[in-house]
């Protein structure tokens, strides 16, 4: 099964690599050429010995050192060249790799990113890409034209003696039994240390991001301890397999040697015998080096091939995950939508033995306020997941303006839906395409009103370069609460049709988040918004409030309808007033 799967990925990557048609092209016609002239020049010196031990040897030989000069020349020429076309072609598929697979991940269902760790997927982008392009660089630079090398010896030793092309041909096959039987034991461990490479990345981007929370409950030895023993697990797999792979050159290269021994001692006897030239003998030995020491080069690829093909392997996993995109049956038009909402028996979970949501039935009219609350791992991240359709329903639908939301385009529906989260997430770039992400087009004078309505003017104006502050530090710099001003400021600029605001104000001063809340009030006008809030103060003007429990919606109505029910979110009013 592990042989196949590598057969498997080792042709997918020669069918990508071959899509370079043209410098695929240009690379085979200069190795051709280098191997022609590389395999041409023990002739040259097999015929200087030969003239040497003759009479008038200076004047017979000017000839055979000046075609030397040449070949030699122009081999320089090709071998300088060479390197260059390999890494052009090599780095462009390399490119081109990183960028599907940079490309599938912004596709991926949220389903996928939510079971993989944030280190193994950079591992995979980046180290993982790095080892695919060392290995196939190897291949370009040593397998391809070492191959060649030996099938041109061949030949040419054929043209020599045939007893003692017979003799290599019997021989040599020992050093490729041996580089295989150590390579198909590297792959394995080759294998594992990728793993383990990714396990180390995904710790030290986790431990780095939540340095603070880790110094506050000093955590530091038990995350060194944690890390040692990853450190330690990679640390092991990289030996084994590094060991496995450099017992491959050091085995062959004696086999080689001893090969060799034996063919000059027979070949001084086939002299000694009349069948042929010191000469010969001189051309043939070179070409002996010249067949065997390709085999040390490619035994040496075999094993950072090994490295290379699970590194490749990794990478074709991500991209052959399904995106799931359904058909797109409606255009979703924005001009004529009103926002009207509805669920429809909606189940949906996790885990599809478990459902979280069992089955939820909605109403909502356009332009409603609805407020989504409960405790924690109600469910109310969940409804709105279903409503980006960051996840897709197990069950039944959600309807917009009465078209189920998977009839729409993903990328139409959530152009139309406004998001803030209680996370903020700020790229390193100015604070004016901070605000901006949302529409990248927008003028100035657009992000100035949209960070008024924010309430972030005031302390944009206090930064350096104003609006041009360039946060090399993704917002790290700013409070807490500077950045989520800034990720609100986005929705302003945006003006969605659909509002979504989960936990939006939860880093806000109290001041500041009643200027927000008087601005997002404006903002919801016209607009159906969703609330998910655990300051119920924050909800009460809401037109619908959802109380939601275990996946269950078990009240529903206005704030003051709740209040004369007396139930749950009666109970939870009561326990925040206290």
């Amino acid at each position: 099964m592990r042989a196949r799967h590598q057969q498997s990925t080792l042709k997918r990557l020669s069918l990508d690599i071959l899509s370079e048609r043209k410098w695929v092209l240009i690379a085979t016609v200069l190795t051709c050429v280098q191997v022609g002239l590389t395999v041409y020049l023990p002739v040259l010196i097999g015929q200087a010995v030969d003239v040497v031990i003759r009479p008038n040897a200076l004047r017979n030989i000017l000839p055979i050192l000046y075609r030397m000069a040449v070949v030699i020349g122009l081999n320089t020429i090709v071998q300088w060249l060479n390197p260059i076309i390999y890494n052009r072609l090599t780095y462009r598929y390399i490119a081109s790799l990183r960028q599907r697979v940079m490309e599938k991940l912004d596709n991926l269902p949220l389903a996928y990113l939510d079971k993989k760790s944030v280190g193994d997927l950079v591992s995979r982008v980046t180290t993982d890409t790095e080892q695919l392009a060392n290995g196939l660089l190897m291949v370009f630079n040593q397998f391809f034209i070492g191959v060649l090398t030996i099938l041109v010896t061949i030949f040419s030793m054929a043209d020599i003696d045939l007893l003692m092309l017979a003799m290599v041909l019997l021989l040599t096959p020992l050093s490729l039994f041996a580089a295989r039987f150590i390579a198909s034991r590297s792959y394995t461990l080759y294998q594992k240390q990728t793993q383990s490479r990714g396990q180390v990345t995904q710790y030290i981007e986790e431990m780095i991001t939540q340095e603070t929370l880790l110094q506050t409950y000093n955590a530091q030895d038990k995350s060194i301890e944690t890390f040692s023993e990853l450190n330690e697990n990679y640390a092991n797999y990289s030996k084994s397999a590094i060991f496995y792979s450099s017992t491959v050159n050091p085995t062959t290269r004696f086999i080689n040697s001893l090969i060799y021994a034996l063919l000059a001692g027979v070949g001084a006897l086939r002299i000694m015998a009349g069948a042929f030239s010191v000469g010969q003998l001189t051309t043939f030995l070179n070409y002996v080096n010249q067949y065997t020491k390709p085999f040390n080069d490619i035994s040496a690829v075999l094993s950072e091939m090994q490295s290379a093909i699970a590194c490749a392997e990794r990478l074709y996993l991500v991209l052959d995950e399904e995106e799931n995109h359904l058909p797109v049956k409606r255009v979703l038009d924005s001009q004529t939508l009103y926002g009207q909402m509805s669920f429809e028996h909606v189940q949906f979970g996790y885990d599809k033995t478990k459902p979280l949501i069992k089955d939820v039935n909605l109403d909502i009219p356009a332009a409603s306020k609805v407020a989504v609350v409960g405790p924690t791992g109600a469910g109310k991240s969940t409804l709105i997941n279903l409503l980006m359709r960051f996840y897709e329903v197990d069950k039944g639908s959600i309807k917009l303006d009465g078209v189920s939301i998977s009839d729409y385009d993903v990328e139409d529906l959530r152009s139309q839906i406004g998001m803030v989260l209680q996370e903020t997430w700020l790229k390193t770039a100015t604070i004016h395409d901070n605000i901006a992400y949302g529409k990248p087009n927008a003028s100035r004078d657009e992000v100035i009103a949209a960070a008024k309505a924010a309430n972030a003017d005031f302390f944009i104006r206090q930064l350096p370069q104003g609006y041009d502050t360039y946060l090399a530090d993704a917002g790290a710099s700013l409070s807490q609460g500077q950045r989520q001003l800034l990720t609100i400021a986005r929705i302003f600029i945006k003006l969605p049709k659909i509002l979504i605001l989960d936990e939006a104000t939860s880093s806000i001063d109290t001041r500041t988040e009643a200027l927000i809340q008087a601005a997002f009030e404006k903002l919801m006008q016209g607009r159906t918004s969703f609330i998910i809030a655990h300051r119920l103060s924050t909800i009460e003007t809401a037109d619908i409030i959802l109380v939601m429990v275990d996946g269950d919606i078990v009240e529903y109505g206005n704030h003051q309808a709740l209040m004369d029910k007396k139930g749950m979110y009666y109970s939870m009013q009561m326990a925040q007033a206290t």
